[in-house]
Formats: C-alpha cells, sequence, structure tokens
C-alpha cells in the first residue's frame, strides 16, 4: 500500500480517509474547501488539476499554492491518497487486466480493451456486488463496500501509466454502480470536468442491472453520461432465475423508470443481454424482448456467457446467438454480437473476481 495512503489509514481510519482524500472532491467541493481556508477561487483549479490531470501524489506537489496553505491542508489531515497495483495480466487479444489494493485491504480488478487506437477502462464501483447474478463471478462474492469517488477515479490513473490515454470509461466492472449512486455521479464529474482528465460525456457509460428510483434520479442528474441496462431476459420468470434483483423489481417497473430515463434525456439505451444456453436463447425470447423494447429507442449488445468456477449454465451456441441477433435486426433493433475478449485472464464480462471464488 503506498505510504501516504497507510500513513493516513492509520491516522484518520477508513471512513475518515475518504473525506480527507482530496481525490475524491468534485472542482465544486474545493471551491467550498478553498474559500472556508480564505482563499482565491484559482487555488481549487491548482488543487483540482493538478491532482486530477498531473496525477500529483502529495499536497506539496501542488508548488502554484502557497506553502502556509498546504502546510494547512496537511495539518488538517488533508491526503492525495491512491490504490496500489498489486498485478498486472495481458491477454494475447491485447486486453489487460488490473488488480488494485484499497486502502482496506480489499482488491478489485479493473480492465483495459484495446480498439484500434482507442483504449476503454472498464471499472469497478464495488468492492464484491449486491445483485447476486448467478452468471457473474462478482455476483458470487461477498459485497465488501463502495468504493469512493477517488478510488473510482483512481482505476482510470493507474491503467492510463501502463496503456496511455483512456477515450472511453464504461461503469461496467466489480459491483452495481447505482447501488454506490453518489460516488459514482462524483466520479463521473471528475472524470468529465475540463479542468481534470476532460472525458467527453458521450464517452462515459454507467451500467445497471435495473434499479428503477435511481435511474429515474440519473436521469435529473446535472452530468448525463450514457446508460446501459443489464436486462437479460424478456419476461420476470427468466429473469428472476438468473438475477436475484428479479425477483425484486417487475421488468415493468424497470421499463416505466427507462421511459422516463428516455423522455427525460432523449438518450439511446443500451441493452446487456447474456446469451445461455436453454435459458433465455430461444427465438421465442427474442420475438419478446423485442416487444418489451419496442416502445425504446435502444440498441442491444448480445454478450456470449463467460464461465466461472462454479458457474452451472453453459454459453449459448453461435449460431443460436446468430439466429436471436436476426430477430432483433430485422425487427430494426441495432443489435451487436459482442465477441469474447480476455477470457485466458478471466477479464471477459462477467468474470471478474473468478480468480478469488477458487480461493475460499
Amino acid at each position: 500500500m503506498p505510504t501516504i495512503q497507510l500513513q493516513a489509514l492509520r491516522r484518520y481510519g477508513y471512513y475518515a480517509l475518504m473525506d480527507k482524500n482530496l481525490k475524491s472532491k468534485t472542482y465544486t467541493d474545493l471551491l467550498e474547501l478553498v474559500a472556508a481556508y480564505e482563499q482565491k477561487p484559482f487555488a481549487a483549479q491548482y488543487l483540482f488539476s493538478f491532482i486530477q490531470q498531473k496525477n500529483a501524489g502529495h499536497i506539496n506537489d501542488i508548488t502554484p499554492l502557497s506553502k502556509t496553505f498546504r502546510q494547512q491542508l496537511i495539518d488538517d489531515g488533508f491526503v492525495i491518497a491512491s490504490m496500489e497495483l498489486l498485478e498486472k495480466h495481458d491477454d494475447t487479444d491485447g486486453t489487460v487486466k488490473f488488480v488494485l489494493g484499497l486502502c482496506n485491504g480489499t482488491r478489485i480488478e479493473s480492465v483495459r480493451l484495446k480498439d484500434d487506437d482507442r483504449n476503454t477502462l472498464c471499472i469497478s464501483t464495488q468492492a464484491g456486488c449486491r445483485m447476486g447474478c448467478k452468471f457473474c463471478a462478482t455476483g458470487q462474492l461477498q459485497f465488501e463496500r463502495n468504493l469512493t469517488a477517488a478510488e473510482i477515479v483512481d482505476q482510470v490513473y493507474m491503467a492510463e501509466q501502463s496503456c496511455g490515454k483512456i477515450n472511453n470509461v464504461v461503469y461496467m466492472g466489480m459491483g452495481e454502480p447505482l447501488d454506490n449512486f453518489d460516488a459514482v455521479m462524483r466520479s463521473v464529474k471528475i472524470l468529465n470536468h475540463e479542468h481534470g482528465r476532460n472525458i467527453g460525456i458521450r464517452h462515459i457509460t454507467i451500467s445497471t442491472c435495473g434499479l428503477p428510483e435511481e435511474i429515474k434520479k440519473l436521469a435529473l442528474s446535472t452530468v448525463q453520461p450514457r446508460l446501459a441496462v443489464s436486462l437479460h431476459a424478456p419476461d420476470d420468470t427468466i429473469r428472476a432465475k438468473i438475477m436475484r434483483i428479479g425477483s425484486k423489481y417487475l421488468l415493468s417497473e424497470i421499463m416505466a423508470s427507462l421511459k422516463i430515463y428516455q423522455n427525460t434525456t432523449g438518450k439511446r439505451i443500451t441493452i446487456e443481454y447474456c446469451m445461455i444456453d436453454s435459458i433465455n436463447d430461444k427465438i421465442e425470447h427474442a420475438k419478446a424482448l423485442v416487444k418489451l423494447l419496442r416502445p425504446l429507442k435502444v440498441n442491444v449488445n448480445l454478450i456470449e456467457l463467460n464461465s466461472f468456477p462454479g458457474c452451472r449454465f453453459e454459453p449459448a451456441d453461435s449460431r443460436q446467438i446468430q439466429a436471436f441477433a436476426n430477430v432483433l435486426s430485422d425487427a430494426g433493433i441495432e443489435t451487436v454480437i459482442r465477441f469474447k475478449r480476455g477470457r485466458s485472464i478471466k477479464a471477459a464480462c462477467g468474470q471478474l473476481g473468478a480468480t478469488w471464488l477458487t480461493q475460499k
């Protein structure tokens, strides 16, 4: 663990550190902070840009600030804390998986995907997950805690040190992003800000398994990233069999929230659909999905199931996936079959944390 983070953890404890880590502060937060210290507003820009753009690792690295102000921040317990890179795994297809250590000894994973000259990073928002989807390795892990905004954005900064500039960020790693709503939205504001990484809001996607109230809350947010919904079934019966959340929220509730989201934002929604043999991959399932999605403007990603230790499902046959895709396409729904990537390093969709299932 980085020394500055370990020292801060020992001195203030985990929950205090969450508030004291300047990397978790939005630009607006820092404006309020510098005002409280009777500093000029430009001090907030120095703080934000040095931390979020120039990777400053210590308050004393922000040299445009006066020594007195820097010392005040240090004396009051503020830090710039980072995660620790524990492992890095490379797949021959160009996929890279990072295993990162958090300040309380917990681990998470994030994945870099390479597309021509573009880097997409799949980031995590929780250590473990509360949702318990049966086809997802992360869902079989014990939920440990939410990540802070600093820990979420730090995944981008750590990846850039190894892979160069990150062009797209997808909140599709470990955990349910909308179950950690406030920290996730803070991280979006930080990554999108012009004085930070300045990642365009159209290049940021938040994925959810379908939390209706949080989807409606997202529709009213001051920043509007893209939305992806992990649907994986055309009806409630099938969904409840493979997704614990399916027993809590009916598809009618989720669809109603998506209509509100789309009417409010005008944005197209991505539907994620994991293809599982003999469960949700039949032609009748495809036709039911068309009927369900018809009121919305959507595109669909079909994803072949990626196995992990203890998974009792099998991936759908490639011909069945193509036939399923044809039904959607013929109905006018833009549909893409997502190819397997990163499977040799357990970095494919649904595999994050799979290695730890065998270590229990």
